[in-house]
């Protein structure tokens, strides 16, 4: 008898085994502007009309709440949401869940950010090698530290283990070796704001391309020198292989998440630039955040985006697209 009911209950498991949606490429955009297709593009759009129209949509319980994942012929994408808490909730949420088998899946997460002055323009893309955390450790007002000091931002070593994440370098020097070459768009719009900002800078004066770099996690939605200077610091102090390139509020989140189910070698980040690190010569924090502001990145007359933010997208996805295609026919 005991034979029998172990058989049945191994043929059961075998049923349920065959009945989860096997997953190659999970996608985790973060927000979307508006409708999955049709309208202003946002970070999932252009990945949702490729590869998941006509497919499932799957309801599955997050932390924060419900979350649709839409899922068609192996290809997974899910909104991961906006900020660290929800991202990483989510994520775990996704990837817990028993109706998908993600054991050989690649995590392709995608989104845009703010580039790192010096380093970037806007619609750059970012093959994202380490993800710090910009919040843990110790931080001041500047008005607190002694006068010629500008970093406000002091390590702590305790937190070490949960503020960085190495992504694996080798399959990071793959993906990067795979969309390197990828002609990026930009408009003429951007390119006069980029030559008005930086007349005298080299690193100004060029077409969107991809780069490496460290993408930097903030629990808010920081912009300015002080903060800019934080990252720089915060990047050195890691010994990141590649420049701080881009200020974002979910990669560190996604990263530990996904380390925590033992996928942290099948992680992939990809980051645009659509506005900066730093404030635009006469603008503000008030102009752009406070009451009276109607600015907003995802418009064609924004202060600090100007009009890239839907050609950004598209750069994003021609990057991803390669990512994915490579993952599908076993080249990456």
């Amino acid at each position: 008898m005991a034979l029998v009911i172990a058989g049945m209950q191994t043929g059961y498991a075998a049923q349920i085994t065959e009945q989860r949606k096997h997953v190659r490429v999970l996608i985790l955009p973060k927000f979307e502007v508006g409708a999955m297709t049709g309208d202003f593009p946002g970070e999932a759009q252009d990945f949702y009309e490729e590869y998941l129209m006509g497919g499932d949509t799957y309801t599955i319980n997050g932390c924060p709440g419900t979350i649709e994942v839409y899922y068609k012929d192996g290809i997974a994408l899910c909104l991961a949401g906006q900020g660290k808490v929800t991202a990483a909730l989510n994520t775990a949420a996704i990837l817990s869940d028993t109706g998908f088998d993600f054991s050989d899946a690649y995590i392709l997460s995608v989104g845009c950010g703010g580039m790192a002055e010096g380093y970037g323009i806007l619609g750059d893309v970012f093959v994202i090698s380490t993800a710090v955390d910009f919040d843990l450790g110790h931080r001041v007002d500047a008005r607190e530290m002694p006068v010629g000091i500008e970093t406000t931002w002091f390590h702590d070593e305790s937190f070490d283990e949960s503020a960085v994440v190495r992504l694996d370098q080798d399959l990071t020097d793959r993906v990067y070796n795979l969309v390197k070459d990828i002609s990026l768009q930009t408009t003429d719009q951007t390119v006069r704001f980029l030559q008005g900002e930086y007349p005298d800078e080299a690193w100004a004066d060029r077409l969107p391309q991809v780069l490496r770099g460290t993408s930097v996690t903030g629990d808010n939605y920081w912009k300015g020198k002080y903060g800019h200077l934080n990252a720089l610091l915060i990047a050195d102090t890691y010994h990141c292989p590649d420049p701080f390139a881009v200020s974002e509020m979910e990669d560190i989140a996604v990263g530990q998440a996904v380390k925590s189910f033992g996928m942290l070698d099948r992680l992939i980040i990809l980051r645009v630039g659509v506005n900066m690190d730093v404030f635009p010569k006469k603008v503000t924090p008030e102009m752009l955040w406070g009451p009276a502001s109607e600015d907003h990145i995802a418009s064609e007359d924004s202060m600090e985006s100007v009009d890239v933010f839907e050609t950004a997208m598209h750069n994003c996805f021609s990057a991803g697209k390669a990512v994915i295609d490579a993952v599908l026919d076993g080249s990456l």
